[in-house]
């Protein structure tokens, strides 16, 4: 009898809207992912403490824990702390670090996590991934998806707009990775996995078409739902390749060549897809994605974020070693800096300066 439907790893409850933060208890209680209330709630010294403030009378049962960073240190830490409780699960309140090391902490102690991210910086939030800082510089480690998720729109509008920026850039770089990961599927012969595809390409096509901006209700739903089916498109296929290819490598070389100087993750994603489009011959697609960018405020130039074009082409050169045995049109093409600058020039006069 052939195999004719497959479970998907995605979170058992996503709510996405304006006030969703006031009904956390309830969801919670409703989900039965915890009737008693006993949760053990992770959150920032910022925004996630303020928030405690407003939420913490409804969860009367709840254990607070203050993290101080983003580091596996903070997180083995965390999970130390809270083994010592009895809980029905872990609640990871505030940005991507805070929600990340509560990912860590959560699968350390055997618990389920609930994401409730105060901003939508990039596709994390709902990953199976947890990206901490450790002695080696940064390192990615394998975690269990969030059982939940609850994304409340008010308290994304109160966040920096620079956050929604950088959750632009990442969702919209889906469509350079996905069309890397056909490159090397049809150059290597490395397996896509269709359904994990498609939900990766259609999230930053919703993002990339919208004609709404980062202060519509509108646009920030589709956003959050972008990133959310990136999370679950990566717990699908097993790993970042969905939403990583060149535009990621190019992020990480800025990461790693200038970490002093380096940009937020969604804007280095966002201009290292433009140009890799433009890589892949498809510059009608490139000055489209350039144009949407700029739009809201991203970068699509090195220049734009504070680099000069010589800078640009040392990245882009070093980008192939970030990620070794990741295929890329990067790596597909193995260019010199000289042919890399003349194609930036070219970039530059496709989409315009």
């Amino acid at each position: 009898m052939p195999v004719l439907t497959r479970l998907i790893p995605s979170p058992v409850v996503v709510e996405i809207r304006s006030g969703a933060l006031d009904d956390l208890a309830g969801v919670l209680a409703d989900e039965r992912i915890s009737h008693s209330g006993r949760l053990a709630v992770a959150v920032s010294g910022g925004s996630g403490a303020r928030l405690r403030e407003r939420i913490a009378p409804s969860l009367p049962g709840a254990t607070w824990y203050e993290v101080g960073g983003g580091t596996l240190d903070d997180a083995v830490r965390l999970a130390g702390e809270m083994k010592a409780g009895r809980y029905d699960a872990v609640v990871g309140l505030g940005g991507g670090k805070i929600i990340d090391c509560a990912k860590f902490a959560a699968a350390r102690v055997g618990l389920p996590l609930v994401a409730v991210p105060t901003n939508l910086s990039h596709d994390g939030l709902c990953s199976p991934v947890a990206t901490l800082d450790n002695d080696a510089g940064r390192g990615s480690y394998g975690v269990p998806n969030p059982i939940a998720v609850l994304i409340d729109l008010d308290v994304i509008r109160d966040a920096p707009a620079r956050f929604v920026r950088s959750g632009i850039g990442d969702a919209v770089s889906n469509i350079s990775a996905v069309a890397d990961w056909e490159l090397s599927h049809r150059v290597n012969g490395e397996k896509i996995d269709g359904l994990a595809a498609a939900m990766a390409r259609q999230a930053g096509e919703a993002v990339l078409r919208h004609p709404g901006g980062i202060g519509d209700n509108g646009f920030l739903q589709v956003l959050a739902e972008a990133l959310v089916l990136t999370g679950v498109a990566m717990s699908i296929s097993g790993d970042s390749r969905p939403a990583s290819g060149a535009c990621h490598e190019i992020n990480h070389g800025f990461d790693l060549l200038f970490p002093k100087r380096a940009a937020s993750h969604g804007e280095q994603c966002g201009l290292g897809a433009a140009f890799a489009m433009y890589l892949r011959g498809a510059h009608e697609e490139s000055a489209g994605m350039a144009e949407v960018l700029r739009r809201h405020g991203l970068p699509v130039l090195p220049e734009d974020i504070g680099f000069t074009v010589d800078e640009f082409v040392r990245v882009v050169e070093f980008a192939p070693e970030t990620r070794p045995g990741r295929y890329t049109i990067l790596e597909h093409l193995d260019l010199t800096s000289d042919q890399i600058k003349g194609h930036y020039l070219d970039y530059v006069k496709t989409i315009g300066s």
